[in-house]
Protein backbone atom coordinates (compact mmCIF):
# COMPACT_ATOMS: atom_id res chain seq x y z
CA UNK A 1 0.00 0.00 0.00
CA UNK A 2 1.31 3.45 -0.81
CA UNK A 3 0.70 5.85 1.63
CA UNK A 4 -0.80 9.73 0.26
CA UNK A 5 1.53 12.44 1.40
CA UNK A 6 0.26 16.03 1.49
CA UNK A 7 1.70 19.34 2.31
CA UNK A 8 0.39 21.17 4.88
CA UNK A 9 -1.79 23.27 2.76
CA UNK A 10 -2.64 20.13 0.97
CA UNK A 11 -3.67 18.83 4.44
CA UNK A 12 -5.84 21.80 5.39
CA UNK A 13 -7.13 21.63 2.31
CA UNK A 14 -8.50 18.10 2.92
CA UNK A 15 -9.48 19.01 6.05
CA UNK A 16 -12.05 21.28 4.70
CA UNK A 17 -13.54 19.44 1.83
CA UNK A 18 -14.30 16.02 4.38
CA UNK A 19 -17.09 18.30 5.72
CA UNK A 20 -16.08 17.06 9.23
CA UNK A 21 -16.88 19.85 11.81
CA UNK A 22 -13.26 20.92 12.76
CA UNK A 23 -14.03 20.00 16.61
CA UNK A 24 -14.46 16.22 15.40
CA UNK A 25 -11.22 16.52 13.65
CA UNK A 26 -9.44 17.59 16.58
CA UNK A 27 -11.63 14.88 18.95
CA UNK A 28 -10.65 12.06 16.61
CA UNK A 29 -7.17 13.29 16.22
CA UNK A 30 -6.52 13.58 19.70
CA UNK A 31 -8.22 10.44 20.63
CA UNK A 32 -5.60 8.60 18.49
CA UNK A 33 -2.74 10.85 19.93
CA UNK A 34 -3.72 9.25 23.10
CA UNK A 35 -4.42 5.69 22.11
CA UNK A 36 -0.96 5.45 20.25
CA UNK A 37 0.87 6.92 23.76
CA UNK A 38 -0.87 3.98 25.88
CA UNK A 39 -0.22 1.21 22.85
CA UNK A 40 3.13 2.57 23.18
CA UNK A 41 3.83 2.84 26.77
CA UNK A 42 1.41 2.38 29.12
CA UNK A 43 0.60 4.39 31.96
CA UNK A 44 2.90 6.46 33.16
CA UNK A 45 3.08 10.40 34.68
CA UNK A 46 2.18 12.58 31.65
CA UNK A 47 3.07 16.15 30.34
CA UNK A 48 0.88 17.42 27.47
CA UNK A 49 2.68 20.34 26.09
CA UNK A 50 0.63 22.45 24.46
CA UNK A 51 0.79 25.52 21.62
CA UNK A 52 -2.03 28.06 21.11
CA UNK A 53 -2.84 26.15 17.74
CA UNK A 54 -4.67 23.06 16.75
CA UNK A 55 -1.64 21.40 17.45
CA UNK A 56 -2.25 22.80 21.03
CA UNK A 57 -6.03 21.48 20.83
CA UNK A 58 -4.97 18.08 19.78
CA UNK A 59 -2.63 18.29 23.24
CA UNK A 60 -5.61 19.10 25.20
CA UNK A 61 -8.06 16.53 24.17
CA UNK A 62 -5.16 14.18 24.17
CA UNK A 63 -4.89 14.66 27.94
CA UNK A 64 -8.36 14.49 28.45
CA UNK A 65 -8.56 11.17 27.22
CA UNK A 66 -5.03 10.05 29.03
CA UNK A 67 -6.81 11.28 32.11
CA UNK A 68 -9.82 8.80 31.77
CA UNK A 69 -7.85 6.15 30.97
CA UNK A 70 -6.09 6.52 34.67
CA UNK A 71 -2.96 8.62 33.92
CA UNK A 72 -1.43 10.92 35.88
CA UNK A 73 -1.74 14.22 33.18
CA UNK A 74 -0.35 18.08 33.54
CA UNK A 75 -1.18 20.37 30.84
CA UNK A 76 1.34 23.08 30.41
CA UNK A 77 0.01 26.01 28.33
CA UNK A 78 2.47 28.06 26.11
CA UNK A 79 0.17 30.58 25.72
CA UNK A 80 -3.68 31.15 25.20
CA UNK A 81 -5.60 29.29 22.59
CA UNK A 82 -5.78 31.24 19.56
CA UNK A 83 -8.28 29.44 17.29
CA UNK A 84 -12.11 28.66 18.12
CA UNK A 85 -11.41 24.74 18.07
CA UNK A 86 -8.21 25.11 20.25
CA UNK A 87 -10.70 26.95 22.97
CA UNK A 88 -13.10 24.53 22.59
CA UNK A 89 -10.48 21.49 23.46
CA UNK A 90 -9.28 23.36 26.04
CA UNK A 91 -13.01 24.17 27.34
CA UNK A 92 -12.82 20.94 27.70
CA UNK A 93 -10.16 19.98 29.88
CA UNK A 94 -11.06 20.10 33.80
CA UNK A 95 -7.85 19.43 35.25
CA UNK A 96 -5.08 22.41 35.65
CA UNK A 97 -3.13 23.93 33.51
CA UNK A 98 0.62 25.11 34.56
CA UNK A 99 2.70 28.31 32.71
CA UNK A 100 5.32 25.94 29.94
CA UNK A 101 8.07 28.13 31.61
CA UNK A 102 7.63 26.14 34.96
CA UNK A 103 6.84 23.16 33.82
CA UNK A 104 8.34 20.40 35.71
CA UNK A 105 9.58 17.03 33.80
CA UNK A 106 7.57 13.97 33.68
CA UNK A 107 8.36 10.80 32.23
CA UNK A 108 6.18 10.72 29.28
CA UNK A 109 6.41 14.24 27.66
CA UNK A 110 3.67 14.96 24.86
CA UNK A 111 5.16 17.88 22.74
CA UNK A 112 1.96 19.47 20.87
CA UNK A 113 3.41 23.09 20.77
CA UNK A 114 3.62 23.07 17.11
CA UNK A 115 2.33 20.77 14.27
CA UNK A 116 2.53 21.18 10.51
CA UNK A 117 2.40 24.87 9.08
CA UNK A 118 5.83 26.14 10.98
CA UNK A 119 7.48 28.79 8.66
CA UNK A 120 10.08 29.84 11.53
CA UNK A 121 11.71 28.32 14.20
CA UNK A 122 11.38 28.38 17.87
CA UNK A 123 12.45 31.58 19.91
CA UNK A 124 15.51 30.47 21.92
CA UNK A 125 14.12 30.35 25.26
CA UNK A 126 11.53 28.48 24.29
CA UNK A 127 13.46 26.19 22.15
CA UNK A 128 16.10 25.67 25.31
CA UNK A 129 13.22 24.81 27.59
CA UNK A 130 11.95 22.12 25.36
CA UNK A 131 15.18 20.29 24.78
CA UNK A 132 15.37 19.98 28.85
CA UNK A 133 11.56 18.63 28.94
CA UNK A 134 12.51 15.87 26.49
CA UNK A 135 15.44 15.58 28.37
CA UNK A 136 14.32 14.65 31.42
CA UNK A 137 11.21 12.58 30.00
CA UNK A 138 11.95 8.43 29.56
CA UNK A 139 9.56 8.76 26.65
CA UNK A 140 9.39 11.40 24.16
CA UNK A 141 5.86 11.69 22.05
CA UNK A 142 5.69 14.33 19.18
CA UNK A 143 2.20 15.25 17.88
CA UNK A 144 2.08 15.70 14.10
CA UNK A 145 6.07 16.44 13.78
CA UNK A 146 8.40 17.18 16.67
CA UNK A 147 8.05 21.10 17.43
CA UNK A 148 11.43 22.89 15.34
CA UNK A 149 10.60 21.07 12.18
CA UNK A 150 8.90 22.75 8.69
CA UNK A 151 6.30 20.12 7.35
CA UNK A 152 6.95 20.34 4.07
CA UNK A 153 10.68 20.12 2.88
CA UNK A 154 12.34 18.39 6.08
CA UNK A 155 14.35 21.05 7.22
CA UNK A 156 14.71 21.80 11.06
CA UNK A 157 14.20 25.33 11.72
CA UNK A 158 15.62 25.64 15.55
CA UNK A 159 17.11 22.54 17.84
CA UNK A 160 15.07 19.32 17.57
CA UNK A 161 15.61 16.79 20.16
CA UNK A 162 15.14 12.86 19.46
CA UNK A 163 11.74 11.68 19.89
CA UNK A 164 10.87 8.06 20.48
CA UNK A 165 7.22 8.27 18.56
CA UNK A 166 5.45 10.64 16.47
CA UNK A 167 1.82 10.63 16.02
CA UNK A 168 0.47 12.19 12.13
CA UNK A 169 -3.24 12.34 11.31
CA UNK A 170 -4.69 11.51 8.01
CA UNK A 171 -1.86 11.81 5.80
CA UNK A 172 2.11 11.40 6.05
CA UNK A 173 3.43 15.02 5.54
CA UNK A 174 7.11 15.92 3.27
CA UNK A 175 8.90 15.49 6.52
CA UNK A 176 8.26 12.46 7.82
CA UNK A 177 9.83 10.99 4.90
CA UNK A 178 12.75 13.80 4.67
CA UNK A 179 15.68 14.87 6.31
CA UNK A 180 17.33 15.86 8.73
CA UNK A 181 13.45 15.95 9.75
CA UNK A 182 13.66 12.17 9.77
CA UNK A 183 15.84 10.94 12.28
CA UNK A 184 14.24 13.31 15.09
CA UNK A 185 10.71 11.15 14.80
CA UNK A 186 11.43 8.04 16.40
CA UNK A 187 8.23 5.40 15.63
CA UNK A 188 5.82 7.19 13.23
CA UNK A 189 2.31 6.45 13.38
CA UNK A 190 -0.04 7.68 11.07
CA UNK A 191 -4.38 7.56 12.62
CA UNK A 192 -6.97 7.47 10.29
CA UNK A 193 -9.20 10.25 11.23
CA UNK A 194 -12.09 10.05 8.90
CA UNK A 195 -10.40 12.50 5.78
CA UNK A 196 -9.79 11.28 1.94
CA UNK A 197 -6.23 12.00 1.77
CA UNK A 198 -4.96 11.84 -1.91
CA UNK A 199 -1.83 12.69 -3.76
CA UNK A 200 0.83 12.59 -6.86
CA UNK A 201 3.00 12.19 -4.02
CA UNK A 202 3.48 8.96 -1.89
CA UNK A 203 5.52 6.61 0.66
CA UNK A 204 6.24 3.41 -1.53
CA UNK A 205 5.03 0.75 -0.38
CA UNK A 206 5.26 -2.92 -0.87
CA UNK A 207 5.43 -3.77 -4.68
CA UNK A 208 3.19 -5.90 -7.22
CA UNK A 209 5.49 -7.94 -8.99
CA UNK A 210 3.97 -9.25 -12.37
CA UNK A 211 3.57 -13.14 -11.04
CA UNK A 212 5.31 -16.52 -13.23
CA UNK A 213 3.67 -17.76 -16.23
CA UNK A 214 3.43 -21.85 -14.79
CA UNK A 215 4.12 -22.21 -19.14
CA UNK A 216 6.65 -19.52 -19.65
CA UNK A 217 10.35 -19.61 -19.90
CA UNK A 218 13.56 -17.53 -19.18
CA UNK A 219 13.15 -14.78 -21.57
CA UNK A 220 9.41 -13.85 -20.15
CA UNK A 221 10.61 -13.30 -17.24
CA UNK A 222 13.29 -11.03 -18.66
CA UNK A 223 16.85 -10.49 -20.20
CA UNK A 224 18.34 -7.73 -18.08
CA UNK A 225 21.70 -7.19 -20.20
CA UNK A 226 24.44 -4.93 -18.22
CA UNK A 227 27.51 -3.23 -20.14
CA UNK A 228 30.82 -3.67 -18.17
CA UNK A 229 33.80 -0.97 -17.77
CA UNK A 230 36.96 -0.41 -16.17
CA UNK A 231 35.90 -1.83 -12.46
CA UNK A 232 34.42 -5.49 -13.08
CA UNK A 233 33.21 -5.62 -9.47
CA UNK A 234 30.71 -3.34 -9.44
CA UNK A 235 28.78 -4.52 -12.60
CA UNK A 236 29.50 -7.94 -10.89
CA UNK A 237 27.10 -6.79 -7.95
CA UNK A 238 24.63 -5.25 -10.36
CA UNK A 239 24.76 -8.60 -12.73
CA UNK A 240 23.75 -10.65 -9.28
CA UNK A 241 21.32 -8.70 -8.05
CA UNK A 242 19.41 -8.59 -11.30
CA UNK A 243 19.86 -12.56 -11.35
CA UNK A 244 18.59 -12.25 -7.71
CA UNK A 245 15.44 -10.13 -7.87
CA UNK A 246 14.17 -12.37 -10.79
CA UNK A 247 15.39 -11.91 -14.23
CA UNK A 248 15.18 -15.21 -15.90
CA UNK A 249 18.56 -14.65 -18.13
CA UNK A 250 21.03 -11.77 -17.20
CA UNK A 251 24.18 -11.05 -19.67
CA UNK A 252 27.26 -8.92 -19.15
CA UNK A 253 29.13 -7.45 -22.44
CA UNK A 254 32.97 -7.67 -21.37
CA UNK A 255 35.96 -7.65 -22.43
CA UNK A 256 38.05 -10.01 -19.71
CA UNK A 257 36.33 -12.72 -18.04
CA UNK A 258 34.71 -10.97 -14.81
CA UNK A 259 36.02 -13.72 -11.77
CA UNK A 260 33.52 -14.72 -9.03
CA UNK A 261 30.37 -14.44 -11.80
CA UNK A 262 27.69 -17.49 -11.09
CA UNK A 263 27.88 -19.97 -13.80
CA UNK A 264 24.41 -18.67 -14.60
CA UNK A 265 24.79 -15.35 -15.32
CA UNK A 266 26.85 -15.15 -19.22
CA UNK A 267 29.49 -12.98 -20.03
CA UNK A 268 30.35 -12.28 -23.89
CA UNK A 269 32.82 -10.14 -25.58
CA UNK A 270 30.25 -8.87 -27.87
CA UNK A 271 27.51 -6.18 -26.93
CA UNK A 272 24.02 -7.41 -28.85
CA UNK A 273 22.02 -4.75 -28.15
CA UNK A 274 19.37 -4.89 -29.98
CA UNK A 275 18.38 -8.17 -29.33
CA UNK A 276 14.54 -8.24 -29.07
CA UNK A 277 14.63 -10.02 -26.02
CA UNK A 278 16.52 -7.71 -24.04
CA UNK A 279 14.15 -5.81 -21.35
CA UNK A 280 16.26 -3.30 -20.18
CA UNK A 281 20.02 -2.50 -19.99
CA UNK A 282 22.09 -1.55 -17.52
CA UNK A 283 24.70 0.56 -17.64
CA UNK A 284 27.10 3.16 -15.22
CA UNK A 285 28.59 0.43 -12.49
CA UNK A 286 32.17 0.28 -12.56
CA UNK A 287 32.28 2.17 -15.89
CA UNK A 288 34.91 4.36 -15.32
CA UNK A 289 35.52 7.51 -18.15
CA UNK A 290 34.31 5.24 -21.47
CA UNK A 291 31.31 7.54 -23.23
CA UNK A 292 31.41 5.06 -26.16
CA UNK A 293 29.70 2.62 -23.81
CA UNK A 294 26.95 5.05 -22.88
CA UNK A 295 26.23 6.35 -25.98
CA UNK A 296 26.01 2.59 -27.50
CA UNK A 297 23.66 1.70 -25.00
CA UNK A 298 21.87 5.05 -25.75
CA UNK A 299 21.39 4.15 -29.63
CA UNK A 300 19.67 0.91 -28.56
CA UNK A 301 15.98 0.61 -28.60
CA UNK A 302 15.90 -0.83 -25.36
CA UNK A 303 14.69 0.64 -21.78
CA UNK A 304 17.92 1.88 -19.60
CA UNK A 305 19.05 2.25 -16.27
CA UNK A 306 21.61 4.61 -16.29
CA UNK A 307 24.14 4.52 -13.03
CA UNK A 308 26.83 5.49 -11.07
CA UNK A 309 30.18 6.58 -13.36
CA UNK A 310 27.32 6.98 -17.22
CA UNK A 311 25.28 9.62 -15.34
CA UNK A 312 28.24 12.15 -15.23
CA UNK A 313 28.83 11.15 -19.19
CA UNK A 314 25.09 11.99 -19.86
CA UNK A 315 26.20 16.02 -20.83
CA UNK A 316 22.44 17.93 -21.09
CA UNK A 317 19.75 16.30 -19.67
CA UNK A 318 17.54 16.44 -22.66
CA UNK A 319 20.33 14.44 -24.19
CA UNK A 320 17.51 12.10 -23.00
CA UNK A 321 14.43 12.56 -24.64
CA UNK A 322 12.91 10.15 -26.51
CA UNK A 323 14.70 7.39 -24.50
CA UNK A 324 13.25 4.89 -22.15
CA UNK A 325 15.34 6.03 -18.98
CA UNK A 326 15.75 5.45 -15.23
CA UNK A 327 18.28 7.37 -13.49
CA UNK A 328 19.74 6.52 -10.41
CA UNK A 329 21.67 9.55 -9.24
CA UNK A 330 23.54 9.93 -5.93
CA UNK A 331 23.92 13.94 -4.58
CA UNK A 332 27.34 14.16 -6.02
CA UNK A 333 26.13 12.92 -9.71
CA UNK A 334 22.61 14.79 -9.50
CA UNK A 335 24.59 17.94 -9.08
CA UNK A 336 26.94 16.88 -11.49
CA UNK A 337 24.28 16.36 -14.42
CA UNK A 338 21.71 18.80 -13.35
CA UNK A 339 23.52 21.64 -11.53
CA UNK A 340 22.57 23.62 -8.51
CA UNK A 341 18.95 23.13 -8.41
CA UNK A 342 16.55 25.21 -5.91
CA UNK A 343 13.78 24.60 -3.81
CA UNK A 344 13.48 21.19 -1.49
CA UNK A 345 14.52 17.88 -1.98
CA UNK A 346 11.17 16.64 -4.11
CA UNK A 347 10.85 19.67 -5.74
CA UNK A 348 14.67 19.52 -7.50
CA UNK A 349 13.56 15.48 -8.11
CA UNK A 350 10.75 16.61 -9.98
CA UNK A 351 12.46 19.20 -11.77
CA UNK A 352 14.86 16.67 -12.88
CA UNK A 353 12.49 14.60 -14.10
CA UNK A 354 10.97 16.90 -16.24
CA UNK A 355 14.34 18.39 -17.57
CA UNK A 356 15.59 14.44 -18.44
CA UNK A 357 12.10 13.41 -19.42
CA UNK A 358 13.13 10.53 -17.42
CA UNK A 359 12.13 8.61 -14.04
CA UNK A 360 15.17 9.69 -11.58
CA UNK A 361 15.79 7.45 -8.26
CA UNK A 362 17.63 10.15 -6.45
CA UNK A 363 19.51 8.73 -3.84
CA UNK A 364 20.60 9.27 -0.45
CA UNK A 365 19.41 8.36 3.69
CA UNK A 366 15.97 10.06 2.45
CA UNK A 367 15.66 8.62 -1.64
CA UNK A 368 13.03 9.61 -4.07
CA UNK A 369 11.43 8.56 -7.43
CA UNK A 370 10.65 11.34 -9.16
CA UNK A 371 8.18 10.71 -12.97
CA UNK A 372 8.23 13.55 -15.47
CA UNK A 373 4.38 13.32 -14.84
CA UNK A 374 4.34 14.81 -11.24
CA UNK A 375 4.22 11.52 -9.81
CA UNK A 376 7.01 11.20 -6.43
CA UNK A 377 7.25 8.21 -4.25
CA UNK A 378 9.38 8.77 -1.14
CA UNK A 379 11.52 5.72 0.47
CA UNK A 380 9.70 4.19 3.62
CA UNK A 381 12.69 4.02 6.32
CA UNK A 382 15.56 1.66 5.59
CA UNK A 383 18.45 0.94 7.60
CA UNK A 384 21.66 3.65 8.19
CA UNK A 385 24.16 0.42 7.17
CA UNK A 386 22.89 0.74 3.31
CA UNK A 387 25.11 3.29 3.24
CA UNK A 388 28.30 1.09 2.14
CA UNK A 389 30.03 0.42 -0.78
CA UNK A 390 28.08 -1.38 -3.65
CA UNK A 391 24.83 -0.78 -2.26
CA UNK A 392 24.03 1.38 -5.15
CA UNK A 393 24.93 -1.17 -7.83
CA UNK A 394 22.82 -3.55 -6.00
CA UNK A 395 19.78 -1.36 -6.39
CA UNK A 396 20.54 -0.56 -9.88
CA UNK A 397 20.56 -4.07 -10.80
CA UNK A 398 17.29 -4.73 -8.59
CA UNK A 399 15.33 -1.61 -10.78
CA UNK A 400 17.08 -3.49 -14.20
CA UNK A 401 15.12 -6.68 -13.06
CA UNK A 402 12.41 -4.97 -12.40
CA UNK A 403 11.90 -3.07 -15.66
CA UNK A 404 12.72 -6.17 -17.61
CA UNK A 405 10.16 -7.71 -16.10
CA UNK A 406 8.03 -5.60 -17.98
CA UNK A 407 7.16 -2.90 -14.47
CA UNK A 408 6.80 0.56 -15.83
CA UNK A 409 9.80 2.75 -15.20
CA UNK A 410 8.26 4.83 -12.18
CA UNK A 411 6.34 1.48 -11.11
CA UNK A 412 10.09 -0.24 -11.68
CA UNK A 413 12.17 2.30 -9.86
CA UNK A 414 9.91 2.19 -6.97
CA UNK A 415 9.73 -1.35 -6.31
CA UNK A 416 13.81 -1.95 -6.40
CA UNK A 417 13.74 1.34 -3.77
CA UNK A 418 11.39 -1.00 -1.64
CA UNK A 419 13.05 -4.44 -2.09
CA UNK A 420 16.34 -2.53 -1.88
CA UNK A 421 15.23 -1.51 1.69
CA UNK A 422 13.67 -4.65 2.64
CA UNK A 423 16.74 -6.96 1.96
CA UNK A 424 18.95 -4.55 3.91
CA UNK A 425 16.47 -5.33 6.85
CA UNK A 426 16.66 -9.03 6.46
CA UNK A 427 20.58 -9.15 6.03
CA UNK A 428 21.74 -6.88 9.27
CA UNK A 429 23.82 -4.03 10.07
CA UNK A 430 26.77 -6.45 9.66
CA UNK A 431 26.28 -6.58 5.63
CA UNK A 432 28.39 -5.50 2.95
CA UNK A 433 27.13 -5.30 -0.43
CA UNK A 434 27.57 -9.15 -1.36
CA UNK A 435 24.54 -10.09 1.58
CA UNK A 436 22.62 -7.96 0.36
CA UNK A 437 22.84 -9.72 -2.59
CA UNK A 438 21.84 -12.80 -1.11
CA UNK A 439 18.58 -10.93 0.97
CA UNK A 440 16.82 -9.87 -2.03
Amino acid sequence: MNRPILTADQMRSAEAASGVPETELMERAGKALAEAIHLFIGPRPTLVLAGPGNNGGDGYVAARHLAARGYDVRVAALAEPASDTARWAASQWAGPVEPFVEARPAEILVDCLFGTGLTRGLETEIAGRLTELVDGSVVAVACDLPSGIASDDGSTLSTVSDYDLTVTFGALKPSHCLMPAKQHLGRLVLADIGIAAESNWFEIGAPQIPPLDPAGHKYDRGLVHCLAGKMPGAIALAARAAARAGAGYVRVSTSRAIDGLPAAIVQTDTAVLNDPRVGCLLVGPGLGDIPQVLTLALTAPRPIVIDADAIGLVGEPERLHGHDVILTPHEGEFVKLFGELEGSKPERALAAASRSQSVVVYKGPDTLVASPDGRLGFAPPAPAWLASAGTGDVLAGIIATMRARGLPPFEAACAGVWLHGSAAERAGPRMIADDLIAAI
